[in-house]
């Protein structure tokens, strides 16, 4: 599916975040990958063959108001 030199890494690959976005929704909240994986904001991702890899972001990511 991916038609960058050289090319992105695949849907199987464990760097697969690194494709580059075909269309981006920030809007609704995803973006497909020229991988073919839907990469969700919270991090979540649906795999072309339907799998579903559950959101990976820490649980401490957003939370700017660190203790002191």
């Amino acid at each position: 599916m991916c038609q960058h030199q050289p090319p992105c890494p695949s849907a199987q690959s464990t760097d697969r975040e690194a494709a580059r976005p075909v269309a981006h929704h920030p809007e609704q909240g995803w973006s497909l990958l020229c991988n073919g994986v839907l990469l969700f904001e919270d991090t979540g991702e649906l795999l072309p063959d339907g799998r579903i890899i559950a959101p990976h972001r820490s649980p401490n990511a957003d939370d700017v108001t660190a203790a002191a």
